[in-house]
């Protein structure tokens, strides 16, 4: 599904990811955890090809992310959606119309438009707010549009960055059980995340990094031994947030 092979980013002296190798099964659901500036944004770059290792290869399904073309980007990243902290909606559209904008760009017809994006906004539970606009929305129905619109093409991986920062507790687990049902329908699912309460309550599969390096990759919790290093950790990536 995603694979890095030894996969080494450097930014001049900085490193970004070092030897990273990591197998990210088809329906498995990741947290990516770690300090600000320990390489989690580089590492979600990386499967988007927004920037290119300097060794190593990532495949994302059967695709060789490092070797590709420009011309095929676009084509890999349809196979991924991506939700932000901040859930970036067009405002001056309309829940649905944030959703079918997802559709358009990618050309899909007016026919597979009406049917879909329904479907979508019943599955994420704002089916009766498709004709609000952002500002009448609740943070936490914001997000759901966010991740309506990353899901209703159908990606074979959602990428989740930071998805309940801006969220108060109980919206942040009423999102968390709702990436949980997506994932149960076969989405493969990457969440950055610094939510030590979340990560401990789902308990999945947690990869921690470290100055670029994989230090923990297993099912478990947040806390691990060397949590509080990561804590003192005041490297900053400076290309990313």
């Amino acid at each position: 599904m995603i694979r890095f092979e030894n996969v080494t980013k450097r930014y001049g002296e900085n490193i970004g990811l070092e030897e990273a190798t990591i197998h990210i099964e088809k329906g498995d659901f990741v947290f990516l955890v770690g300090p600000s500036g320990a390489g989690k944004s580089t590492f979600i770059k990386l499967i988007l090809r927004e920037i290119k290792p300097e060794e190593g290869e990532i495949y994302l399904d059967d695709m060789c992310v490092t070797q590709i073309s420009n011309r095929e980007i676009p084509k890999l990243r349809r196979k991924a959606g991506i939700v932000f902290q901040d859930f970036r909606l067009l405002e001056k559209k309309t829940v649905y119309e944030n959703v079918a904008f997802a559709m358009e760009i990618i050309h899909k017809s007016r026919k597979e438009i009406r049917r879909q994006v329904p479907q979508i906004l019943s599955l994420v539970g704002i089916s009766d707010k498709a004709y609000n606009y952002p500002e009448e929305l609740s943070a936490g129905e914001q997000q759901r549009v966010a991740i309506a619109r990353a899901v209703v093409n159908n990606p074979t991986v959602l990428i989740a960055d930071e998805p309940t920062g801006n969220l108060d507790p109980a919206t942040a687990m009423d999102i968390m059980d709702l990436l949980n049902k997506i994932n149960r329908r076969g989405t493969t699912i990457v969440m950055v995340t610094h939510a030590k309460n979340i990560v401990d309550v789902m308990h999945k599969r947690v990869i921690a990094i470290q100055n670029g390096r994989i230090v923990r990759n297993e099912f478990g919790l947040y806390g691990y031994e060397h949590e509080e290093s990561l804590e003192d950790d005041t490297t900053e990536e400076v290309f990313y947030v």
